[in-house]
């Protein structure tokens, strides 16, 4: 019985939201691979998103906290040499360092899941996850120095 936290992000409003997913609804992301899409209807219960909207897995971390790599295929954990994120940025450029990475599909033994709202091509509608107060209010004051210059 696998239990997730899904960090989803919204790239219109540039927020993110992080909500605990359970059983039977986790059982939908086993299997899944980074980069799959899946309907967002799947989450009707947790949040609102628009109608034609899907959700992009990019990432994950797992119970030991290693990340998962796009690079390393099926659901295990490997030693990789690292000299890039994900997983590891390094101080300086050339820098390598032997890094744990998990693999690009999500098992029960992954906690973290990240993905992305992927729009439909014609939205033109509010942001799914939207601004809180003082993002508005930061955002009203843009637009009414801009209209003063």
């Amino acid at each position: 019985m696998p239990t997730f936290k899904l960090v989803l992000s919204d790239p219109v409003s540039g927020k993110a939201r992080q909500f605990e997913i359970k059983d039977p609804l986790a059982q939908r992301f086993v299997g899944l691979k980074i980069g799959d899409e899946i309907d967002g209807v799947v989450l009707k219960d947790l949040i609102e998103l628009p109608k034609g909207a899907k959700i992009r897995i990019t990432g994950g971390s797992g119970v030991e906290g290693a990340p998962m790599h796009p690079g390393i295929p099926g659901p295990v954990k490997k030693y990789i040499l690292a000299d890039s994120p994900p997983g590891y940025r390094p101080p300086k450029k050339g820098m390598k360092k032997k890094k744990l990475a998990r693999g690009n599909t999500i098992t029960d033994t992954i906690v973290q899941i990240n993905a992305v709202v992927v729009y439909p091509k014609d939205y033109s509608g509010p942001p799914a996850i939207p601004l809180g107060a003082k993002e508005l209010e930061k955002k009203k004051e843009k637009t009414e120095e801009a209209a003063a210059q």
